[in-house]
């Protein structure tokens, strides 16, 4: 198989790190093979703000209801919503930005981001090192935004860890819905989506009992804990850093 779809197939999301320190040459190669990731109409409308203070990392890990392993991973990377450099360069040639206050502009910077967080990890865990998505930034955005001081038409979207992993084999990869309830062709099928629902419940139960956490949630559990209620105030966060959820502006 060719190692890149062997790296992405097998890939993971680590949460114990020894605590070594990431190569200065690695973390730059890492960063820069995230800016090389696909963007809209080259607008680059994402940054990345590298963390590796002890006490930030600390921090971080409170807001994110006390995830341990972003401070023992020693790097954590936000990707955030830029628009501000958009905006800039609109202004400097006497000209708008409406991204930062359209529905599309905001979805594009979320693409953008989460096209970015993959790029980062994969070039990662091809240096060797292990990572994990972190969306829990957004529980308390207002914090994280004031920590990293971003200025309005900035927002912190999603983070990721960056260390380097303790061994923990696994007895296979974490289970996903069966393909054919994932990859449609030519029409989205809603009863093999409810299929694979079911037979995925029961697929990660038991991959929970294999790897020795059987106290974790299964995936119907997960969506009701996330999704039953608010999980958090992006609507109005959002709205403090200057963005908008319209189609249209403001009549004046």
């Amino acid at each position: 198989m060719n190692e890149v779809i062997r790296q992405l197939q097998n890939r993971r999301s680590v949460r114990e790190f020894t605590g070594e320190d990431i190569k200065e040459e690695d973390l730059q190669t890492i960063l820069y093979t995230a800016q090389r990731a696909a963007n809209s109409v080259n607008g680059q409308q994402t940054s990345l703000i590298v963390v590796r203070d002890k006490e930030k990392l600390a921090k971080i890990a409170e807001i994110c209801g006390g995830q341990q392993h972003i401070t023992e991973a020693g790097t954590f990377v936000f990707v955030v919503m830029d628009f501000h450099r958009g905006v800039y360069a609109a202004e400097s040639v006497g000209k708008r930005n409406i991204g930062p206050t359209s529905a599309d502009g905001i979805l594009v910077g979320a693409i953008d981001a989460g096209i970015v967080v993959n790029a980062l990890q994969t070039a990662a865990i091809a240096l060797g090192y292990g990572t994990t998505v972190i969306g829990a930034i957004r529980k308390n955005s207002r914090e994280i935004i004031k920590m990293l001081e971003l200025p309005k038409y900035v927002f912190p979207l999603i983070g990721s860890t960056i260390g380097v992993p303790a061994e923990r084999p696994l007895t296979r990869v974490k289970p996903r819905v069966p393909l054919g309830t994932f990859a449609f062709e030519g029409k989205y099928d809603a009863e093999k989506v409810k299929e694979g629902v079911e037979f995925h419940e029961k697929d990660i139960q038991e991959w929970r009992e294999e790897n020795g956490t059987p106290q974790l949630p299964s995936y119907k559990e997960m969506i009701v804990r996330v999704y039953e209620n608010f999980y958090n105030e992006s609507k109005k966060e959002l709205e403090e850093q200057g963005f908008k959820f319209t189609d249209k502006l403001d009549e004046k």
